[in-house]
């Protein structure tokens, strides 16, 4: 049984068991949270198609860690006109597993 929810502007296909980084989230490590936005749910060949969400159904995961994620190098040049610009960035994000897909 697999879903495709959407979160932090985002679509992500997710299965029972599975661990996924997704966009930060307030809440701490060790909660469980419940993700409304559920867009498909198929399992065994049956396929529930939301629109454009399922009403009802939901995934519970629960929150393993929030953290950082690797830091991106942004360099702007222009040449021959003696400008270069750098800058660094690392994005935040919540670490999920999934533990339950409720059809609703």
């Amino acid at each position: 049984m697999h879903a495709i929810i959407r979160t932090g502007g985002k679509q992500y296909r997710v299965a029972e068991g599975q661990t996924l980084r997704v966009e930060s989230l307030p809440v701490n490590p060790g909660d469980s949270i419940e993700l409304g936005d559920v867009l498909m749910i198929s399992d065994a060949g049956q396929t529930l198609v939301g629109t454009p969400l399922l009403a009802g159904a939901k995934v519970v995961a629960t929150v393993v860690a929030n953290g950082r994620g690797e830091k991106i190098r942004i360099v702007k040049f222009r040449r021959r006109k003696h400008h270069r610009k750098q800058m660094g960035h690392r994005q935040n994000f919540t670490q999920l597993e999934i533990n339950s897909i409720v059809k609703g």
